[in-house]
């Protein structure tokens, strides 16, 4: 495989290598996403695309070569000091690891994110995981974390999905980005 390495960590659960993911992840990556709830479920073809796509925003971690975790994310072009932050998926027996934040740290050490000075996400009201996961992390870097109403129920969901608040954080361009 040529995907590359980006970091080994530890947790207490063991060792994880974190790297960029390939188009051969697709069907991993799906499958990890289906078992993360309340995490939208995509196609595997959208998973597919996003690992041959958009890898560089991307984070997969493996244990042993089994996927435990996935960060989805892009730098949207009329922004590109921000990367979105589409999904942080967290296979049940690493959660509780620091795994989430781990992925998200090697996110804005990639290259491609090099000019970022704003991570976003959209989270709903009643995901506790993720608002834990963001919030903490923004504390941990000492940014600077907002929230408002953004994909709207009746306005954008036609009533079938809860509101999705986008979530900012101002990510500080000093040494404290890699405390987190």
């Amino acid at each position: 495989m040529n995907a590359t390495i980006h970091k080994l960590i530890e947790t207490p659960k063991g060792r994880l290598r974190l790297r960029k993911p390939t188009k051969a992840d697709g069907s991993d990556v799906w499958n990890l996403v289906a078992r993360c709830k309340p995490l939208d479920e995509n196609s595997m073809y959208m998973n597919i695309v996003q690992c041959d796509h958009f890898g560089e925003t991307c984070i997969l971690a493996e244990q042993e070569g089994k996927v435990v975790g996935w960060v989805s994310g892009h730098i949207p072009p009329e922004k590109p000091d921000t990367v979105f932050v589409w999904q942080v998926a967290v296979c049940g027996s690493m959660r509780g690891t620091g795994l989430g934040r781990h992925m998200l740290n090697a996110l804005l050490d990639r290259p491609a994110c090099a000019r970022v000075r704003q991570m976003e996400t959209t989270i709903t009201r009643d995901n506790e995981a993720s608002w834990g996961l963001f919030r903490s992390f923004a504390r941990r870097l000492g940014g600077e974390l907002s929230h408002a109403a953004h994909y709207e129920r009746e306005a954008h969901f036609d009533g079938e999905h809860a509101t999705e608040h986008l979530v900012t954080i101002s990510l500080d361009a000093s040494a404290s980005r890699k405390a987190a």
